[in-house]
């Protein structure tokens, strides 16, 4: 079995390995070693339409997860205290939006936003005149599309440590007359900031390294995995790999912070039980 569980390891990794190591060759071609070289991260940095990409990316991963981290945060507090029929409806919803294909997300957000704009824009028309605002695709339909998806994973994360909480700290809380929003915003709230940091870094990687989901939304907008793919389709180059191993490198980071947040909690709940 432990060659087996070698050999899996080795058939998910090595390509990974291989888009890091080639974005060091000096040579034009992604895969023809031709010695060690910076100059393709240089050049993706350079690039003008790759640097757009990124931003657009940044913003929208940004966005995306603070909304997340708000909305799941709130749901998150909400269905704590709901019990019944609600709550067990609500926890079916949130597991549907994790369990749900990306593609299928992408295609039933494109249906809803054509949907409704198909009957907001004219009614803008009527209002504003025809050279007045119209609804489109863009960076905000992306960030809507995302949140729908990566604030299911903000509730999980944030209702799992609000189950773990302490409720005698609240009860002492709220026997010295402090008011909801005070054992809130003094108690509850510093309790669950690993969790709250840790939805937001995981919201904001699943959104920055997207791809099926914004495929569908994005409209004229590329966010960079839309660039990469649109650039593989003319030739895979050591460029390439080297804006492949830089959204590696955040996206490794990110998941590591917030598992380290996860982790800290956890030792420090479990060295005060």
């Amino acid at each position: 079995m432990r060659w087996y569980a070698l050999a899996i390891y080795v058939f998910l990794y090595l390509p990974i390995v291989l888009i890091v190591f080639f974005s060091f060759n000096s040579g034009r071609y992604a895969m023809d070693w031709q010695g060690f070289s910076f100059q393709w991260y240089g050049r993706a940095f350079a690039n003008r339409f790759a640097m757009q990409a990124l931003a657009t990316s940044l913003e929208v991963g940004l966005w995306t997860a603070a909304l997340s981290t708000v909305i799941g945060t709130l749901t998150a507090i909400g269905l704590e205290r709901t019990r019944g029929w609600p709550r067990r409806l609500f926890d079916g919803l949130i597991y549907v939006a994790i369990m749900v294909p990306g593609v299928v997300i992408g295609i039933a957000t494109l249906i809803a936003f054509v949907t409704l704009f198909g009957a907001l824009n004219p009614l803008l028309a009527h209002l504003f005149g025809p050279d007045g605002p119209q609804l489109a695709m863009g960076r905000a339909t992306v960030v809507g599309a995302h949140v729908l998806f990566n604030l299911a994973v903000v509730t999980l994360i944030v209702r799992a440590r609000l189950a773990g909480l302490d409720r005698s700290l609240i009860e002492a809380s709220e026997d010295l007359y402090a008011t909801p929003l005070g054992t809130f915003r003094q108690v509850v709230l510093p309790l669950l900031t690993p969790a709250i940091l840790a939805g937001f870094l995981l919201s904001f990687t699943f959104s920055f390294e997207d791809f099926i989901i914004a495929f569908f939304v994005a409209g004229p907008n590329n966010t960079l995995p839309i660039y990469i793919f649109s650039s593989i389709r003319r030739g895979i180059t050591p460029e390439i790999n080297a804006i492949g191993t830089v959204v590696l490198i955040v996206s490794l980071t990110l998941l590591i912070t917030a598992q380290f947040l996860l982790r800290s909690r956890d030792r420090a709940v479990a060295g005060k039980g």
